[in-house]
């Protein structure tokens, strides 16, 4: 579903990923592991076209959306949670959810949203501003999913978030894989969650995939090792 081939990107003359390869199958999850700096968000906002690459390709299925900006890759099945969230904080949740229907043409939300996020149905009339992080996650979640993507990205989904809250994600990150079968691509530091979420695990250093392993046969020390300071 997702297929990345060779990409290269830069700032400016510094080049920060170094032809990265990257397949994803319809209802797998895969995470992408590193330190700070290694360049897993630059990996994200280039899928999504927040970033331009320099070389390389970007492939939705039979798709090419390499050249496109963010909105008409959104249209053609990404979808993507920043790191930080970046809710609209004077917004209504159910305006916040609301404002992933663009591409579909629809005004309602679609209830199984709700039924995914039930607090969120609690509180849509609340501002986005007003709630907790974990509960503007599973918002920024809940607006992505919106859109109806093929794929979802989520950038350091656990990041500022209790411990409980990380758990109920998990649950609804493989629920939404299941019930939906989408590919879904998650960057994270926290080697327990990924653990638990993902089918597959890679290691990003230096703007480089170092290290790839299914989840079935992860060598966890090695990983716990790359992730180390």
């Amino acid at each position: 579903m997702l297929n990345i081939q060779s990409l290269h990107v830069a700032y400016g003359e510094s080049e920060v990923l170094h032809g990265v390869d990257l397949n994803v199958a319809p209802g797998e999850i895969v995470a992408i592991m590193g330190r700070n700096g290694m360049g897993k968000t630059t990996l994200m906002k280039a899928m999504m076209g927040v970033i331009p690459s320099k070389s390389g390709s970007v492939n939705v299925g039979d798709v090419d959306v390499t050249g496109m900006k963010s909105y008409r890759r959104v249209a053609n099945g990404i979808a993507y949670v920043p790191q930080g969230r970046m809710i609209f904080s004077t917004m209504t949740v159910q305006e916040n959810i609301q404002t992933g229907l663009t591409v579909t043409g629809e005004s309602a939300v679609p209830e199984n949203i709700y039924e995914l996020f039930p607090v969120l149905l609690e509180m849509k009339g609340r501002r986005g501003g007003n709630l907790s992080g974990g509960q503007q996650q599973q918002l920024a979640v809940a607006r992505a999913l919106a859109a109806k993507p093929k794929v979802l990205l989520l950038d350091e989904p656990t990041e500022g978030i209790q411990p409980s809250i990380i758990r109920d994600m998990g649950r609804t990150l493989k629920r939404i894989r299941d019930e939906r079968g989408l590919s879904i691509v998650v960057s994270e530091q926290v080697l327990s969650f990924a653990l638990d979420v993902a089918d597959r695990v890679l290691v990003i250093e230096n703007g480089r995939i170092v290290h790839e392993s299914p989840r079935a046969t992860i060598d966890e020390a090695k990983v716990s090792k790359f992730l180390s300071v």
